[in-house]
């Protein structure tokens, strides 16, 4: 027979989850020196409110709001990952900020100036992967299985 989680260990689980995803991609990004683009900052923010709403959650286990709201959170991930995963890939076409094409080559002064700063990083270009693995893919994994499991906790866990 397999055993399941009880509410509040489901949120220690997606609490720990979600502060282990944020500390390794501020690791990545200051430690490792891989910069990010603007979608892997926007995949940072489902995963900061899932710590808050894991918590609140874990005080609050018998209330099914809670793992609805988490249900959202990570489908919302799901998408953004996934968006990120469809542009790694060349199956979605990018949004125009998430390039660096932005260069304005006739005026000298303003090229000088883009140049001096740090140019953005293209969200086509996976820049740090895990056995060949792009973060956005692992992401988009996690996010659907997260969803997957708050569902059947949802379902089937009773409140403890």
């Amino acid at each position: 027979m397999i055993l399941f989680l009880n509410r509040k260990n489901f949120y220690l689980i997606i609490f720990f989850i979600s502060l282990i995803s944020i500390i390794s991609a501020l690791y990545i990004e200051y430690i490792l020196q891989y910069q990010p683009c603007k979608l892997c900052i926007y995949q940072r923010l489902p995963y900061l409110a899932a710590i808050f709403v894991s918590f609140i959650g874990f005080h609050y286990s018998n209330n099914d709001k809670i793992i609805i709201v988490i249900i959202m959170i990570f489908t919302i991930s799901a998408i953004i990952s996934g968006y990120h995963y469809g542009i790694e890939n060349n199956l979605i076409q990018e949004i125009s900020s998430c390039t660096n094409n932005s260069l304005d080559i006739s005026n000298k002064s303003k090229l000088l100036e883009t140049l001096n700063k740090n140019m953005p990083v293209d969200c086509k270009d996976a820049t740090f992967k895990i056995l060949g693995v792009s973060l956005a893919a692992i992401n988009t994994i996690l996010s659907i299985l997260i969803v997957i499991i708050s569902i059947r906790t949802l379902a089937y866990e009773t409140n403890k």
